[in-house]
């Protein structure tokens, strides 16, 4: 994992110091057109003409050493274009990222490095259009001497783009997804490819077998799995639906729990595709992880100190923003 880190850039717009360190990135003969469906009804004519998406492939090198135990966005230049329509600027970027994960996932070339370089081009091309981003205890994970769950609130598809590159450096990991994300185009070969354990969220017995016999199998095999317990993406934490089936996994396997707080709304749920709304980046994306809790007993404990985890950081997070604004 930790090799030579330089990179080379050839892909259109993207210049080398706009591509995260530790990313040979070589292009590929291809050429991807797409009609991507944009903001609030109109349509975006992104047509990628005669375009090469980049292959992500090579070495990944994490942009923190064993060491650090935070990633901050470094303040940089915003183009004017990006400034004022960010949302614009930033999604045929994501879609090349996409395009070219799928067509390496499909051929079975989509593997840990590829799926760190992409997660970390999306954050890259997020910093490129002015959000800023913290990432704090990392050395949570990093210290781990075994799998674990990682355990938190969801709050928007940024946090399913950023998490593999900071976590998958450290150790194996996959997620708990829907059934229904395995059918959606290109996207389907990515998660296919990553081994998650699927739900079909219409039988809670049937996803509870799902997640305790499909969650243990995946950890007893080295692989640390990320859980989104209120299955679905919301700007509210609400405990209420924030169940506690990551916690008797993580009882049944005998493994530690980090906790995990996130504030991603910079990347809004789109009106008529979730996946695709406005980026704001006046809205600052903070994401936490905890030290490692271990389950005793029943796991009321745990469960309500993941949930005052999350919720002390969010209250944190928004009287931040409510004083910036102020």
């Amino acid at each position: 994992m930790v090799s030579s880190c330089g990179l080379a850039c050839r892909l259109n717009s993207i210049q080398p110091e706009e591509t995260p360190v530790g990313i040979r990135i070589q292009v590929a003969n291809a050429s991807r057109k797409t009609r991507i469906l944009g903001y609030k009804g109109f349509v975006l004519d992104a047509i990628i003409r005669s375009t090469k998406p980049h292959v992500l492939a090579g070495s990944f090198m994490s942009p923190y050493d064993i060491n650090q135990d935070i990633y901050e966005t470094v303040p940089r230049p915003v183009s004017w274009f990006a400034s004022k329509f960010p949302s614009l600027a930033y999604y045929p970027r994501f879609f090349r990222v996409v395009l070219a994960a799928g067509s390496l996932a499909k051929k079975d070339q989509y593997h840990k490095d590829q799926w760190c370089a992409s997660s970390w081009q999306v954050l890259r091309d997020l910093e490129h259009v002015g959000v800023k981003l913290r990432i704090g205890g990392i050395q949570n994970i990093a210290r781990l001497e075994s799998p674990c769950l990682v355990i938190g609130n969801h709050m928007s598809t940024l946090e399913t783009n950023i998490l593999p590159g900071v976590i998958r450096p450290y150790r194996k990991v996959t997620f708990v997804v829907k059934q229904s994300l395995l059918k959606v185009p290109v996207f389907k070969h990515v998660m296919r490819s990553r081994d998650p354990v699927v739900v079909g969220r219409t039988d809670p017995r049937s996803d509870l077998r799902s997640m305790l016999d499909g969650g243990l199998q995946r950890l007893e095999a080295g692989t640390s799995i990320i859980i989104f317990p209120q299955g679905e993406r919301t700007d509210t934490f609400d405990p209420a639906k924030f169940n506690s089936i990551g916690v008797k996994l993580a009882k049944r396997a005998n493994v530690p729990i980090i906790p995990m707080a996130l504030k991603t709304d910079a990347w809004r749920l789109g009106k008529y595709v979730p996946d695709i709304g406005r980026i704001y980046p006046s809205k600052k994306v903070n994401i936490e992880f905890g030290k490692p809790l271990t389950v005793e007993g029943r796991g009321k404990d745990t469960q309500q100190a993941i949930i005052d985890f999350i919720r002390d950081h969010l209250d944190r997070w928004n009287r931040s923003d409510q004083e910036l604004s102020a």
